[in-house]
């Protein structure tokens, strides 16, 4: 017999079991046994299914939820980025904020801007940016985003990369794992550009990954740089 407690309790608060999983559980699985093995409950087993249904309803809930958090979060960080970028008033400023400032807020580890020019030498006073330029020959950004492969060419670029590739990097080629390439548009008769987001995770750029936010950053960033190139 079941404690007087114990039973008055569950008659004034029926509803209290109810909710509780495990106990119900416990009572379907205490009726099965009672009717036997010959018996099938096709109650408990539409619930269990139902059960089944649920749980997988709620872990989906919970993956959107997370996935929405974390898109807003992306597109807050393109934003502030955007506006760092936007307020330097000279080119040389402009590059340094790119490697300082705005990598920290995309959380990324290195920065580059890769143009194309018919020129081998690069003017002293872009040589004294650092690392964050890099000035190659005519289509260095097509070869380079394709990766030596013959394919149609796109915007934007993630892929995960194997350390060493010095040309882009510099001496932080041994550490980047993962990158981000969007080709740049400087208008006509001008050659196109790269901006390379490197990152020491490999799976922070993956080509599972979506590229929107990219796209727009790449956007807003070649439209700046045709005042300082025209």
């Amino acid at each position: 017999m079941i404690e007087q407690d114990l039973r008055d309790r569950i008659l004034a608060e029926p509803e209290r079991f109810l909710e509780d999983r495990d106990v119900m559980n416990a009572l379907v699985a205490a009726n099965e046994r009672a009717m036997g093995a010959n018996i099938v409950d096709l109650r408990g087993i539409a619930m269990q299914r139902l059960e089944s249904r649920l749980d997988r309803l709620e872990d989906t809930h919970r993956s959107v939820i997370a996935a929405a958090y974390e898109n807003l979060a992306g597109t807050n960080q393109v934003h502030r980025a955007v506006l760092q970028l936007l307020d330097p008033l000279t080119f040389e400023d402009m590059l340094r904020a790119l490697a300082t400032e705005v990598a920290q807020t995309l959380r990324v580890d290195c920065v580059r801007l890769v143009l194309e020019s018919m020129q081998d030498d690069v003017e002293p006073a872009l040589q004294r940016l650092g690392d964050v330029l890099r000035v190659t020959g005519p289509g260095f950004v097509a070869d380079y985003m394709a990766n030596g492969r013959n394919v149609a060419a796109r915007p934007v670029v993630l892929r995960q990369v194997v350390p060493g590739n010095d040309t882009i990097y510099g001496q932080q080629a041994s550490d980047i794992r993962s990158e981000a390439l969007m080709r740049l548009d400087f208008g006509p008769g001008s050659l196109p550009g790269m901006l390379v987001f490197g990152s020491e995770d490999p799976h922070q750029f993956k080509p599972v990954h979506g590229t929107d936010l990219l796209a727009f950053f790449a956007g807003v960033f070649e439209r700046t740089m045709r005042r300082w190139l025209n």
